[in-house]
């Protein structure tokens, strides 16, 4: 897993073993950046169920002002701050010990753009998204990734599905607001 592009560009990620950790797929990576990458520069991302953070790096790679690295998970953030630190980036982000329906019940901030990957088939999205959607700025993104046999809400609150992509076993759905 590296970095495809920006001021780390090139960099090799560290990824987390186990079973319970499934890093989205370079092509996954490639076409989520693609759909947004005229979106970043100066754009405050957020990497829910963050894993081992490439999202958010590889989105301050090209130009996001900060991110936020959201995760349950104690091993996680310590692969996403290492691999913060080997892209020389730990300045422009944030590590959060957290649920993310905690962290979002209790964060006053607002974002840009959202990534989303939470575990597949336990219908995390169901209660994270109405939760995100009052912490999203006008014309933001929210982006998820899930199984393909799992269905999304065409719309949360503001938010309304913009465009939905398939992967083989994966969908990205983008909800713009």
């Amino acid at each position: 897993m590296r970095v495809i592009t920006g001021s780390a560009r090139g960099v090799r990620l560290q990824t987390l073993d186990g079973l319970d950790v499934r890093p989205t797929t370079e092509r996954v990576k490639e076409a989520v950046f693609s759909m947004i990458q005229f979106d970043l520069e100066g754009r405050r991302f957020l990497d829910l169920f963050t894993g081992s953070g490439q999202m958010g790096i590889e989105a301050l790679s090209r130009g996001a002002e900060k991110a936020w690295f959201v995760d349950a998970s104690k091993a996680s953030l310590e692969t996403a701050r290492k691999n913060l630190v080997k892209a020389k980036l730990i300045g422009k982000g944030e590590l959060i010990s957290a649920s993310a329906e905690s962290f979002l019940a209790r964060t006053l901030e607002r974002f840009d753009i959202a990534f989303l990957d939470p575990p597949y088939h336990k219908n995390i999205l169901d209660t994270v998204l109405p939760a995100l959607e009052p912490h999203i700025n006008a014309g933001g993104a929210v982006i998820c990734e899930t199984a393909a046999d799992e269905v999304l809400p065409e719309s949360v609150g503001g938010l309304a599905v913009y465009r939905t992509y398939r992967y083989s076993q994966t969908v990205i759905t983008v909800y713009r607001k």
